[in-house]
């Protein structure tokens, strides 16, 4: 298979850095002459400047929570010992670099609340270095501890258990393959050179391996995967006279996770004969399958997540994609549901198993974040914090409907928009999905929507196969050899909004990252007419290498292998980069990536701009990659840059569209 950029791979050779820095300058020029591209960054900014606040989490009786004063490039953490007294800060990411590109990535505190494990993430990347600090005295320890991606830390007496890579060759740090994790035991003021090796897996060297440790500390829990699904749990008593590990589910069919541990047995949230997922009972001791105890059966409706709350089960479901809660006594009788404002989600479940107070978010397209406090004993709802912006949401309605595809599958899609719009094919939209990893899209307040919507826009968010919005069979009808379904619902979803008078072609962009940068790539091959604008973000383009770069060897569970001859026939036939069209008369298409972004290498994006400019010379209309300098695959980003980015994407689309925002 020719592959005639091959050299952009090399994200060390002056080449490279010559190809990004001219493509760069392509692109800002271009976006230079939009002349409103200043005015909707000015919007932008006053739009996002308005305090938002995290979901508030109890650790050892005191609140804690994350406060963003509005344009602070980083949420800052605080601490309070009532929920009405004064506010001091934990940790300030802000403090962490000058132009905010270092985040703080990770959180993890000791049993006895005194000491709190925290992350760093430079520009982005995956990798983290983990200081210690005292929150006694607010200083931090000596220690620090580097190569650390995709783990949990499971403290235990004078310290923890977390998983770290060898130290990459010089050059490879952000793209060669992360491999050979293993487990480690920190002590608490030393050195990492002294860190205790705890578990390893040498035959295989691709594999994450993380652990924790249930609220009682009772048990060690141990995941093992090969990849991004399906999974296996060993646990050690950590009470037991001879620790050693007990193998509860063994064979990496499917997704589970130990929710708690209930009279020394695991409540394990699975998908094991369920689709929908449902809770169980496992007697880490006998832990064959058909002594498995169901406590919260499976449904009509997906089980998304569970917990432990004041001896209570707290479920959230998924309802044609909308959260519902439900409570559970912990032998699974049903006592009631929390009523939710409206169609949207919940999240940020928060509260301890022997607490009556629990905390959750909620927001929807149109409903800015809000977070309830919710008290067990009295069964008493109240709102605890409002956002206050500049929006007025009163104005504007959600709609979900449901469109077939091309295979008769019923699919669901949001439609958000202002009142008394006129589906006359003029409205400017915005069509965005993921379709992948049993990931869900569920619907969520975006600041940066806002100048779509107030401009008669409409926003659609399409829930295609491949997520996790229906449960396994939902996800596994868009993976591997059924992966073309997700292309043939995204499709589905454009035309129907044409057909139904929403948009027209000449008013229709597409996006989607990650995953759904993939996406947007392969539908743009199979059907470039459709839409006037497309955004393809840190996408993963090149479906027949992605495996040989730092992560990826872990989707191949999701997507296949070319390695595998059984595979490459169906990755080949929608791989973007391998299907782009001679003179296709693509729509404007602008590709974003960020040189620090090594989930998805940038090598993608860039092998897929070059090849798409140089197939198609003469294209009406502009062709450009935006490559974001000192940012990630888009974990931690800085405001700064968020605005900025939104700021072109959105000027970018009017301006193509011939459409001159408010």
């Amino acid at each position: 298979v020719r592959d005639e950029y091959r050299w952009l791979e090399d994200d060390n050779s002056e080449e490279t850095a010559s190809w990004v820095t001219a493509q760069n300058e392509l692109t800002f020029a271009y976006l230079d002459e939009i002349p409103f591209r200043n005015r909707i960054k000015d919007r932008l900014t006053e739009l996002w400047d308005y305090p938002k606040y995290g979901t508030p989490f109890k650790e050892k009786g005191k609140y804690y929570i994350f406060k963003n004063d509005g344009l602070q490039n980083q949420s800052v953490l605080y601490v309070q010992d009532e929920l009405d007294s004064e506010a001091r800060l934990v940790i300030d990411p802000n403090s962490f670099s000058e132009d905010g590109t270092i985040s703080l990535s990770g959180l993890s505190f000791s049993h006895d609340g005194r000491y709190i494990a925290y992350g760093k993430s430079s520009s982005g990347s995956d990798w983290r270095q983990f200081f210690v600090r005292d929150l006694e005295t607010g200083e931090d320890l000596s220690d620090h501890l580097k190569w650390i991606k995709f783990t949990g830390l499971a403290w235990r007496a004078d310290g923890f258990y977390y998983s770290r890579y060898p130290e990459p060759k010089e050059g490879d740090e952000l793209k060669g393959l992360s491999q050979a994790s293993a487990i480690y035991f920190h002590k608490l003021k030393t050195d990492q050179s002294e860190d205790i090796l705890f578990y390893e897996e040498p035959e295989n060297p691709l594999m994450y391996k993380t652990l924790s440790v249930t609220e009682d500390e009772h048990y060690l829990i141990l995941n093992r995967s090969m990849g991004t699904h399906g999974n296996a749990i060993s646990v050690m008593d950590l009470t037991a006279n001879d620790e050693k590990w007990m193998s509860v589910i063994s064979d990496f069919e499917g997704e589970h996770s130990v929710v708690d541990n209930i009279d020394n047995r695991l409540l394990v949230l699975t998908d094991r004969n369920a689709s929908m997922n449902r809770l169980v009972l496992i007697d880490p001791i006998n832990p064959d399958e058909s002594n498995w105890k169901d406590i919260v059966p499976e449904s009509n409706d997906k089980l998304s997540s569970a917990t432990v709350v004041n001896g209570n089960i707290v479920a959230r479901y998924m309802v044609d994609v909308s959260s519902q809660i439900r409570l559970y006594n912990i032998e699974g009788e049903y006592i009631r549901n929390i009523e939710l404002p409206t169609m949207g989600s919940a999240g940020g479940i928060s509260g301890e198993r022997d607490d009556p107070e629990m905390f959750f978010s909620f927001s929807s397209f149109a409903y800015p974040p809000i977070t309830f406090r919710y008290n067990m004993d009295g069964d008493s709802l109240s709102i605890f914090r409002e956002t206050k912006i500049m929006f007025e949401p009163d104005q504007y309605i959600t709609d979900q409907v449901f469109y077939s595809s091309k295979d008769g599958t019923r699919i669901p899609m949001f439609l958000t928009y202002k009142k008394g719009l006129k589906k006359d094919g003029s409205n400017p939209t915005l069509l965005y999905a993921y379709g992948g990893f049993n990931i869900s899209r569920t619907p969520g307040f975006s600041v940066s929507n806002i100048v779509l919507l107030e401009n008669g826009g409409i926003y659609a968010s399409a829930n295609i196969r491949g997520g996790g919005e229906y449960g396994d069979a939902w996800h596994r009808a868009g993976m591997l050899s059924n992966k073309q379904n997700v292309y043939d619902d995204f499709i589905s979803a454009a035309e129907y909004l044409i057909s139904e008078g929403y948009t027209s072609s000449n008013h229709l962009a597409v996006r989607g990252g990650s995953n759904g940068g993939l996406l947007i790539g392969a539908v743009l091959n199979q059907r470039p007419e459709l839409y006037k604008v497309a955004f393809p973000a840190v996408g993963v383009m090149d479906m027949l290498r992605y495996h040989q770069f730092t992560v990826g060897w872990g989707w191949a569970v999701e997507y296949g292998s070319s390695d595998n001859s059984d595979h490459f026939n169906f990755l080949y036939s929608y791989s973007p980069l391998h299907n782009i069209r001679e003179n296709g008369n693509y729509p404007a298409t602008l590709v974003t990536t960020a040189d620090h972004d090594d989930r998805v290498v940038p090598a993608h994006s860039f092998k897929y701009a070059a090849t798409l400019q140089g197939k198609n010379r003469r294209n009406p209309d502009p062709l450009l990659i935006r490559i974001e300098q000192k940012a990630g695959h888009g974990g931690g980003k800085p405001t700064s840059k968020r605005i900025q980015e939104a700021a072109d994407i959105w000027s970018f689309m009017f301006y193509n569209m011939g459409i001159t925002p408010k």
